[in-house]
């Protein structure tokens, strides 16, 4: 049976290539439009439905990539600018129960997400092959990250969540 945390599996590093660097960037660019497609004439209680037994309702999947993905820009900014900073993590679900995510509707984060994914992908395109390899630390893991080892990551956390989204869909038959 399918793991419903993993539809596309977890996330594996790549080695760098030019051919997979324009399909992450493509990715990027395209996850706020694939994010609104999957939950498209979701009424509220499709959105407020878990998209698995003890996980989070779609609503919140929806407010988590908005949440992550604002991270990741500052993550970026910050690997670009400065020599390895330590990046701030942050409890995701305890993010994901706070007011805004309980009681605004999912557009607004998909406004933030296209406006937000338009900025970062005009970063992304504009990093040196040389600079892919600037690192951030991260407190939690105690490890210095490579910004393609992020771009990776984020392409990947992007995909996840769509597909929590659709293989619901599938199951409920929405």
């Amino acid at each position: 049976m399918e793991d419903v945390r993993y539809p596309i599996g977890k996330y594996l590093p790549q080695a760098f290539s030019e051919q997979q660097l324009q399909e992450w960037l493509t990715d990027i660019k395209f996850l706020p439009q694939h994010l609104e497609n999957a939950i498209i004439n979701l009424d509220e209680s499709q959105l407020n439905t878990p998209y698995r037994p003890d996980g989070w309702t779609v609503k919140q999947v929806v407010h988590h990539v908005a949440d992550s993905h604002m991270n990741a820009y500052i993550r970026f900014k910050l690997g670009l600018t400065e020599d390895t900073p330590a990046i701030k993590p942050y409890d995701e679900a305890a993010w994901a129960n706070l007011s805004d995510t309980q009681n605004l509707p999912v557009n607004i984060s998909l406004t933030i997400l296209h406006a937000l994914h338009i900025r970062w992908v005009e970063v992304l395109k504009a990093i040196t092959t040389e600079d892919w390899n600037r690192t951030v630390y991260h407190p939690e893991q105690k490890k210095e990250i490579t910004l393609w080892h992020l771009l990776g990551m984020y392409s990947w956390h992007g995909r996840h969540h769509v597909a929590h989204v659709a293989a619901l869909r599938e199951r409920m038959n929405w």
